[in-house]
């Protein structure tokens, strides 16, 4: 048998997948696909202090192996998700990770605060990086300085697990993560979606509302290896990989480069199961190779 527990600074989970924020609801969309409780952890969509109806259609379109997003952090705010949602989803998993997002820091603190008495709710994944809200998230995980000072006010109110999710549209994602790692991030998940666009030729028009969006899917994927890489080496925090993960081979791939764990997202959309089949798939590679802990895939890539 393999040994695919993890630790991610402190936070044990039976396996190293988790679901990427924002591409399972908050889990009961996936209850008739999968066993919930399989999973590492359960990451939810991103939760902000007041609800959010969403950017205006079309925010959704598929590009050449990939796939464009600008929902805009809709979702019903933290007071729902506290006293509806949570009593709903708390059996699914004893690892529920609730991404939790804001225009300002205020935002953050107040929802981390409100999370706090949630048992279940062993980590927030705090989203600095979203690239399709018009305000807020990107310019936080843009800026050294921003990102760190969110992470520090944060942290004096959030005692539990703090996973800092940081954005790929910036010139060096390490001083990011560097920039986290020092006020007391936990972990740091890398990357969110590409900020990207797409014009349909026939009407000349932006295919999505809002012009830009996030890309995710395979067609980022050897881009976010790279930068998951770059960050593992660069601090002493656990990564959690993401980035056009399809397969267990992709996700042994991002744990070669330094990843303790991976999220799956864009893949849940062809295939809801994703997840178990990935976890199977780790499962079988580390008895193919001989591996009886994946541990030991950690940051193992021979250069």
């Amino acid at each position: 048998m393999v040994n695919l527990s993890v630790d991610i600074g402190g936070l044990i989970i039976k396996n190293p997948v988790m679901t990427a924020s924002g591409t399972c609801g908050n889990g009961e969309e996936l209850v008739d696909f999968m066993n919930i409780s399989d999973l590492g952890a359960l990451v939810v969509k991103g939760t902000t202090l007041e609800a959010r109806q969403g950017n205006e259609y079309p925010r959704m379109a598929e590009t050449a192996s990939g796939m464009l997003n600008t929902i805009g952090l809709q979702n019903k705010g933290a007071r729902y998700f506290h006293d509806e949602l949570y009593p709903r989803i708390e059996h699914l998993n004893d690892n529920i990770i609730v991404n939790v997002s804001g225009s300002k820091i205020e935002d953050y603190v107040t929802v981390a605060e409100m999370l706090s008495d949630l048992p279940n709710c062993t980590a927030i994944e705090v989203n600095i990086s979203c690239p399709n809200v018009k305000e807020g998230g990107l310019a936080f995980g843009t800026s050294c300085p921003a990102a760190a000072t969110v992470t520090q006010e944060v942290r004096k109110v959030w005692k539990r697990h703090m996973m800092v999710k940081l954005s790929p549209n910036v010139t060096s994602i390490a001083d990011i993560a560097k920039a986290v790692e020092d006020e007391g991030a936990d972990s740091v998940s890398l990357v969110n979606t590409f900020l990207a666009m797409a014009i349909d030729a026939k009407t000349r028009k932006p295919v999505l509302s809002t012009i830009t969006g996030g890309l995710s899917g395979p067609a980022i994927k050897p881009i976010a290896l790279r930068m998951v890489w770059q960050v593992y080496n660069a601090i002493k925090i656990p990564v959690i990989g993401m980035g056009g993960i399809m397969n267990a081979t992709d996700a042994v791939e991002f744990m070669l480069a330094g990843s303790t764990a991976i999220q799956v997202g864009t893949a849940t959309f062809i295939d809801p199961a994703t997840c178990t089949k990935v976890i199977a798939g780790i499962e079988e590679y580390c008895i193919e190779q001989g591996v009886k802990d994946v541990k030991e895939l950690i940051g193992g890539m021979i250069s």
